[in-house]
C-alpha cells in the first residue's frame, strides 16, 4: 500500500510523462521500482505512456482500451506467431505476473 505522499509523488511524475515533459533518471528509477512491485502503479505507468504516444485524436475503441488499462503502451509489442517465440514475447512482463 502506498502512502499519500508517495502516491502523490508518483502521480506527479506520471503526469509529466503523459505530458511529454522532462523526467529525470532518478525519478524514472523511483517510479519503476514501484511499478515492478505494485500492479496499480504499473497500470498508471502504461496509461501515461499510451497518453504520451497519442499524437492526435483516437477512436472510441482506443479510448475504451485506455480506460480499461488494456492494450500495449509499446507500439512494437505486437505478437507475431510466425516470427516470435511466445515465451520470449512474455519475458518482459512485470515480476508480479509470474507463475505462482
Amino acid at each position: 500500500m502506498l502512502s499519500t505522499s508517495t502516491r502523490l509523488r508518483l502521480q506527479e511524475i506520471l503526469k509529466r510523462i503523459a505530458n511529454n515533459e522532462e523526467v529525470s533518471l532518478a525519478e524514472r528509477v523511483y517510479l519503476h521500482k514501484f511499478a515492478d512491485r505494485d500492479q496499480t502503479v504499473s497500470v498508471w505507468l502504461n496509461k501515461a505512456k499510451r497518453i504520451q504516444q497519442q499524437s492526435n485524436g483516437s477512436d472510441s475503441i482506443d479510448n475504451l482500451l485506455d480506460e480499461l488499462g488494456l492494450g500495449s503502451c509499446d507500439p512494437q509489442s505486437i505478437y507475431n506467431p510466425n516470427d516470435d517465440d511466445l515465451g520470449d514475447w512474455f519475458k518482459g512482463a512485470p515480476s508480479w505476473l509470474g507463475r505462482s
